[in-house]
């Protein structure tokens, strides 16, 4: 498997392109798509999923036309359903433009295969009640998770949005992130990558875990 990341929209949303062989994946299109597309184009690849981690509204902007772009089908979780019905995710809020409207297949916690790769499906509330993270264990040599807005490099999500929880954005941290393979690369949705152990050493919101 290979990554390349886009940041994309007004938040500079890392929009993560992942293929094997001829087959891709976008994490998370955050804006206009156009570049990614252009880089599938170019690089002959055939996208097969939209894969979100979650629905706020900077990590959807661009699900629509990828979708009319490539017809790859999107997914989330039910849970986040609610926040289309909101400026959160439907957008509008702080001034930035609304979503372009978009259907989705559910997705939930489970073995799934994408790119003809396992793939982990991870349940990880805490940013949002229906945050996923994307865990190939077979990824980039290295072990690689897609956790958008849960963990960031040396930080971590917001919790004081709607739906947010810092109890449980903790605990999916410590049990489902912390507890893959030190060596496996952190994708986050906006920032640098990172990895589980540099997060476990380094974290300052996680110093009492390991400490």
């Amino acid at each position: 498997m290979q990554i390349r990341s886009f940041p994309l929209g007004p938040l500079d949303t890392n929009c993560h392109v992942a293929w094997s062989g001829t087959l891709a994946v976008a994490v998370d299109p955050g804006g206009d798509p156009a570049e990614v597309v252009a880089f599938l184009k170019a690089n002959n690849l055939t996208l097969t999923h939209i894969l979100n981690t979650h629905l706020h509204f900077d990590h959807i902007y661009g699900n629509q036309a990828l979708h009319a772009a490539t017809g790859a089908p999107i997914l989330a979780c039910a849970k986040d359903a609610y926040m289309l019905d909101s400026e959160l995710g439907s957008g509008g809020m702080w001034g930035f433009p609304k979503v372009t409207p978009f259907a989705y297949e559910t997705i939930d916690e489970g073995e799934y295969t994408f790119m003809g790769l396992p793939c982990s499906v991870l349940h990880t509330p805490g940013h949002t009640p229906g945050s996923l993270s994307f865990f190939f264990p077979d990824g980039l040599g290295v072990p690689a998770v897609f956790v958008g807005d849960l963990l960031f490099y040396r930080s971590i999500g917001r919790t004081d949005f709607p739906g947010g929880s810092m109890p449980d954005l903790t605990k999916s941290v410590t049990r489902k992130i912390f507890t893959l393979p030190e060596e496996t690369v952190v994708f986050s949705g906006h920032g640098p990558e990172t990895s589980v152990g540099d997060e476990r050493l380094n974290n300052p919101f996680f110093t009492e875990f390991i400490r």
